[in-house]
């Protein structure tokens, strides 16, 4: 997707074409993400107890923003206190790809919670699974609204509102530490997440230019998987440069997107770590893989290294976690040489 598309109200969300390669342009749409459908239809605050190993809870919520009236499901995986203690525990709130759900990303947002880490997964009406339901002659319409600023911008005030719910809770104020809150995103997520940590994206209105500003002062770090760039704005760095929080960068050199009239690839991930003015900031390029290896599909990528790189990533996040959130200094560094055989980069910035 180029330029070309300048029918869009202002291109900020151009980028949500990258997400697309979750799924075959081949036409195998509907059936790679068929697994995601049960979200959208889950009922108030279902319950549902994990494996005695993870020791964890997970929660579906339907909060309603009123403001906005517009719906924000989410999903919440929650250690068991039981091997937390009463110490609040760190939250981490987590954006899906276009196309995804809630239900989606549960390799991290169950590992996370059994690691001691609150996850909340927010599903964003409008570029979630739903696009892939109806009529498949309306398939590009729906995913050229879902690419639209204004979703791209509802998307950040989803993830607000969503943290602003959840603290609100009177069963989590003791339960959370907002000190401690970290945001993470897939793809057209990872854009969402970059929005809410400073993002400074100008755009057009009827008084003349302005900057787009979504931070959420809440959030103290990020991760970032499979990030592509705001298209069409010139230096990245312009955008990103003002970015004063620790970033994680997670990537492939199979992280590519090609679809008609557009390509994206991990060079445009390595764009968006450059451009990061906070010199907080590690990267990691897997060697192989896919866009969609990052998500639950367990074989893209190569059914071999998917299960390998997931492990890795896993393993990756929380030593970015425990760096950042926890003190430990080094948790990067030691990460590095487990996992050497499956990278094909890492840099630490200093």
């Amino acid at each position: 997707m180029n330029p070309p598309y300048k029918t869009l109200e202002t291109r900020l969300s151009v980028f949500a074409a990258v997400a697309i390669g979750l799924v075959s342009v081949a036409g195998n749409c509907t059936a790679a993400l068929s697994n995601e459908a049960a979200a959208v239809t889950s009922p108030v605050a279902v319950v549902a107890r994990s494996s005695a190993q993870d020791a964890i809870s997970v929660a579906n919520f339907e909060w309603q923003d009123a403001a906005r009236n517009r719906a924000v499901p989410v999903r919440l995986y929650l250690p068991d206190v039981t091997a937390t203690g009463s110490a609040p525990v760190p939250l981490i709130v987590f954006s899906h790809g276009l196309g995804g759900s809630r239900n989606g990303y549960q390799y991290l947002g169950r590992f996370w919670a059994s690691q001691g880490y609150a996850s909340l997964h927010v599903q964003h009406i409008g570029s979630d699974n739903s696009l892939w339901l109806g009529n498949p002659l309306g398939l590009t319409m729906r995913l050229t609204s879902a690419a639209q600023d204004s979703e791209a911008m509802a998307r950040a005030k989803d993830v607000s509102f969503a943290l602003t719910e959840l603290l609100v809770m009177p069963s989590m104020a003791e339960r959370l530490d907002a000190n401690r809150i970290v945001a993470a995103g897939h793809s057209y997520g990872a854009n969402t997440t970059m929005l809410l940590v400073g993002a400074a994206v100008p755009r057009k209105t009827d008084a003349g230019h302005e900057v787009l500003n979504l931070r959420d002062p809440r959030i103290k770090a990020a991760m970032l998987l499979s990030a592509p760039p705001f298209y069409g704005y010139g230096n990245p760095a312009a955008i990103l440069g003002s970015i004063a929080l620790p970033t994680l960068h997670i990537t492939a050199t199979g992280d590519n997107i090609n679809i008609p009239g557009y390509g994206s690839g991990v060079d445009d991930r390595v764009n968006v770590f450059n451009a990061m003015g906070d010199v907080r900031k590690t990267l990691v390029v897997f060697a192989g893989g896919s866009h969609s290896i990052f998500t639950d599909r367990s074989t893209t990528g190569g059914a071999e290294l998917n299960p390998k790189v997931k492990a890795a990533t896993q393993a990756l996040s929380l030593a970015f976690l425990k760096q950042t959130l926890g003190g430990e200094a080094n948790a990067m560094a030691d990460w590095q040489p487990k996992y050497a055989d499956l990278l094909a980069k890492f840099v630490i910035a200093k």
